[in-house]
């Protein structure tokens, strides 16, 4: 058994029966979200009418995501879920299209998976990355993350990597609150609207945690790692009473400024990664928070069923609140920007988190593969750092 799995289920069978069921259903569903020319996966698969499951779109950045979870598999398995490709193979169809790609966070994970494959033909990716890393319209806290954890992953196979790597680190501690514990929604403030510009969300806490984890592991830094354990203390001491990982945050205080929607990608693979990657770094162990987060996924506490879906091989995206145009998360967004901490309470009563977005996309899959087959023990035992 994984490390990690392992770590978890210790003592505790409904943990260890709830990840292989999340494993078999990710390794069964990845197939199906194959785009039909086999070289992407696509952006989602979306229930049409009473029973069709439509596959739409084509997507770069979920197919990167794929590479970095199936490539824990065997090479047996890899093939059965990627259409008869290996992940390398995929991965060099993956790079022979970078050069057009204008979007910072789908070259960072294609980096960082192409660094984890070995794959040679890194540079290209590290070019592209360059370019882009120098372009101030990519300011999104995500998808800085990526690119210090990509970096990280390159730091032994690319010189250029660990040259990098000190600006991307800085560039992303920008975003950080370090009295409060929470990152920023975007790296400078003034990219986003007014109304909106306090609100983070939740993977603009844990792709930190987790990048600040990787860099402390490859070039040693006990201030990142730090500002990561702050993080994942703020994270886990607002986790909702069912295990939920709650949605906004305040990125001027820490609040939990609209719980909903719950992501089902963010309960049984985001928050565990990152909390595993920070504890394989040097961190706290909060083997605890991850296993409330995988109850939730169990049976979600607002709906009273698991979003889990065997019979279709896949996972549903989402519980949310039955509300027009993302209602609720607009007035608490507007409402607390005109004053801090100000909760508008009713809304909890008038739109309840009854909803199942029926969608699922690859990566989440890839993201349960990441989650749960990775292992770092070693590198833990080591203490972290280069």
């Amino acid at each position: 058994m994984n490390d990690r799995i392992s770590h978890v289920s210790k003592g505790d069978p409904a943990s260890a029966a709830l990840i292989d069921r999340l494993l078999d259903v990710s390794r069964a569903g990845l197939p199906r979200m194959l785009a039909p020319d086999g070289s992407v996966f696509a952006h989602n698969r979306k229930r049409a009418g009473a029973s069709a499951i439509d596959l739409n779109g084509r997507s770069e950045r979920y197919t990167a995501i794929v590479l970095l979870g199936v490539r824990h598999a065997t090479e047996a398995e890899q093939r059965a879920m990627l259409g008869g490709k290996s992940a390398y193979e995929l991965c060099d169809a993956v790079v022979d299209r970078c050069a057009t790609f204008d979007n910072l966070g789908d070259t960072a994970l294609l980096l960082w998976a192409a660094a984890e494959l070995g794959h040679p033909r890194q540079d290209e990716v590290l070019a592209r990355l360059r370019v882009l890393m120098e372009d101030p319209r990519h300011g999104a806290t995500v998808e800085r993350a990526w690119v210090v954890s990509a970096l990280s992953a390159a730091k032994h196979s690319l010189d250029g990597a660990a040259e990098l790597a000190p600006g991307a680190r800085a560039t992303l501690m920008r975003a950080f609150n370090a009295e409060r514990g929470v990152f920023a929604h975007y790296v400078d403030t003034q990219s986003a609207p007014w109304h909106r510009s306090h609100v983070a969300c939740f993977a603009d806490q844990v792709y930190p945690i987790q990048a600040l984890s990787l860099h402390h592991l490859a070039f040693g830094d006990d201030e990142g790692l730090a500002a990561a354990e702050a993080c994942a203390d703020l994270i886990c001491r607002v986790q909702g009473p069912a295990g939920q990982w709650w949605w906004h945050y305040d990125a001027r205080s820490g609040r939990v400024l609209e719980g909903y929607p719950v992501y089902s990608v963010h309960q049984d693979s985001m928050a565990p990664m990152a909390l595993f990657d920070l504890w394989e770094a040097g961190g706290r162990d909060r083997s605890d928070a991850i296993r409330k987060g995988l109850a939730w996924m169990g049976e979600a506490a607002e709906i009273g069923r698991s979003l889990i879906d065997e019979e279709n091989q896949l996972i549903w995206r989402k519980v949310a609140r039955r509300e027009p145009a993302k209602l609720v998360r607009k007035v608490r967004a507007a409402s607390s920007r005109l004053i801090e901490g100000m909760h508008v309470g009713l809304l909890d009563a008038v739109f309840p988190p009854v909803t199942v977005d029926h969608e699922s996309r690859p990566y989440h899959l890839g993201w349960v593969l990441y989650a749960w087959l990775t292992s770092r023990a070693s590198d833990r035992a080591a203490g972290g750092g280069a």
